[in-house]
């Protein structure tokens, strides 16, 4: 198998875009979950966007905190 730095670096890049799309997957199921209590209609009430707007950025925020703490962020 090829162990070169460029494949290394590729691989890391596709875990990294995969961890980023499970991510994004769990935030929108959370979120709808919490903030969604009826049958959606064609548009969110302002009480609903406001919860989306508030648990997305909670979830966003912790989500970098973790990856500040495992050491992707500098």
């Amino acid at each position: 198998m090829d162990n070169s730095p460029e494949l290394q670096r590729f691989l890391e890049q596709e875990k990294h875009k995969a961890m980023i799309s499970e991510m994004v997957g769990k935030l929108t199921n959370e979120c709808w979950d919490k903030c969604i209590t009826g049958a959606p209609g064609s548009k969110f009430s302002s009480s609903e966007s406001a919860c989306l707007t508030n648990c997305a950025q909670r979830c966003i925020i912790t989500f970098l905190e973790a990856l500040e703490v495992i050491g992707f962020r500098s």
